[in-house]
């Protein structure tokens, strides 16, 4: 009887979800409200997470511009990433976006597009009759007014992914395939999980983004981004205290408090020389201080796709590496 009362209850969350789309839509979307009149037909996506959600959902015929890249596409999207044309790798031009004739425009931060974004601000977009959708994982819970990567005022949770996933699927009247993207990434963290036992916080690690020049501080990972709750999720301890999504921190002091693991960022982008892994690898084994800590020379370093690093569908992906990593340590017995 509790199975199929489960059952029941399934059916009618996913009934509930998958009710069509009335247009005109209006969200709530951090701090302002937009309004899509008919599922999008020309989407112009700015940040890799946004842009494999909306393929995720199926609706990449309708996506006729990308840009922002950290790392690879999803390995089954390649071909189709490969025929939407990217604006750039980095940071498009505001004439690129509209050049387009987009009819929404997609963003993963709000330092592309926000207040202060460098591609536009969301009324430039609103001007020309373009609704400009920010990713709620970069707004919700957090400060960006001071510039940079933002301050997080409560730690990040995946609920803020599920969250845009919904509305990305709701925009195009595509739920019963968002329920289903969203269940999927649920089963996985759960299954990675079980992987180990709870670590009660007896590990510790740190995350290594990347950094401006290998010889100064390096970014590495606060307390309440993403990484924060890939530690969180696994029972693993944050030796950086920061609120700072992602704060500079010497490298004398993330020695002294001595992480079981390093978590190195593998970027394919090179705005900076350590964003690449091997730039890292040889700086741990080479630095006179990092060279001396004990992850280092033990061999627990682990190599992690940089979208897992931010609030993003990949952060599952980071659970699973992480668990498996600490799995094959034999340290969480």
């Amino acid at each position: 009887m509790l199975a199929s009362a489960a059952v029941f209850v399934s059916l009618a969350a996913t009934q509930a979800f998958a009710e069509k789309t009335a247009y005109p839509l209006t969200l709530d979307n951090c701090g302002r409200k937009i309004t899509i009149n008919k599922a999008p037909e020309r989407a112009v996506s700015i940040g890799q997470s946004t842009t494999e959600i909306l393929y995720l959902l199926g609706v990449h015929e309708k996506v006729v511009g990308t840009a922002l890249w950290i790392g690879p596409v999803l390995k089954q999207y390649e071909e189709i990433n490969s025929k939407i044309e990217r604006l750039a790798d980095n940071d498009p031009s505001f004439e690129s976006v509209i050049g387009k004739k987009p009819d929404l425009v997609t963003a993963q931060f709000q330092w592309m597009i926000g207040p202060e974004g460098v591609v536009g601000k969301p009324e430039q977009f609103e001007e020309l009759g373009i609704p400009a959708y920010i990713s709620p994982s970069d707004c919700n819970g957090k400060d960006n007014s001071a510039g940079d990567d933002g301050v997080r005022l409560k730690p990040f949770d995946m609920d803020l992914i599920y969250r845009e996933i919904a509305e990305l699927a709701k925009i195009y009247d595509v739920q019963d395939q968002g329920a289903k993207v969203i269940a999927d990434l649920k089963a996985r963290e759960n299954a990675a999980r079980k992987k180990i036992s709870a670590a009660n916080d007896k590990l510790s690690a740190v995350f290594w983004f990347s950094s401006a020049e290998t010889d100064i501080d390096p970014y590495v990972a606060g307390k309440y981004g993403a990484p924060g709750y890939i530690l969180r999720t696994l029972g693993v301890k944050n030796v950086i205290e920061s609120d700072e999504e992602w704060p500079t921190v010497g490298w004398e002091t993330i020695a002294k408090s001595n992480p079981t693991f390093i978590i190195a960022g593998k970027l394919t982008r090179r705005r900076f020389p350590a964003d690449d892994i091997a730039v890292k690898l040889e700086f741990l084994k080479t630095d006179p201080v990092a060279s001396l800590m004990a992850a280092v020379k033990d061999g627990r370093v682990v190599e992690m796709d940089a979208q897992s690093m931010n609030p993003t569908i990949r952060t599952i992906e980071g659970i699973e590496v992480l668990a498996d990593a600490i799995a094959a340590s034999g340290l969480n017995r």
